[in-house]
């Protein structure tokens, strides 16, 4: 599993966001995607760690925390839809 970690400022790196969930356990690995065309910080991440209920204690922490001017927003990360669709639709009758 991991943690998706929304409102982020654009300005956050993968050390920044690593040392905040540190507090709470082991973080195995953090990701934050960036723009193709800009690459500028999306406004979000994730974050993995060690082991469930250190990742549990860290969303119950900082879910609407206060860090650098943003309320966060942090939960469990939903898996990814199939990315086989296409952006047009085709239908059947």
């Amino acid at each position: 599993m991991s943690i998706y970690v929304g409102n982020l400022s654009y300005q956050v790196t993968s050390e920044d966001l690593s040392s905040v969930f540190a507090e709470y356990g082991t973080v195995k690995r953090v990701q934050i995607p960036t723009d193709r065309e800009t690459g500028r910080s999306r406004g979000f991440g994730f974050v993995e760690m060690e082991t469930e209920a250190e990742e549990d204690a860290a969303i119950q922490e900082l879910d609407g925390a206060e860090w650098m001017g943003r309320s966060l927003k942090v939960n469990k990360a939903k898996p990814r839809e199939d990315q086989k669709r296409s952006g047009s639709y085709s239908r059947r009758y």
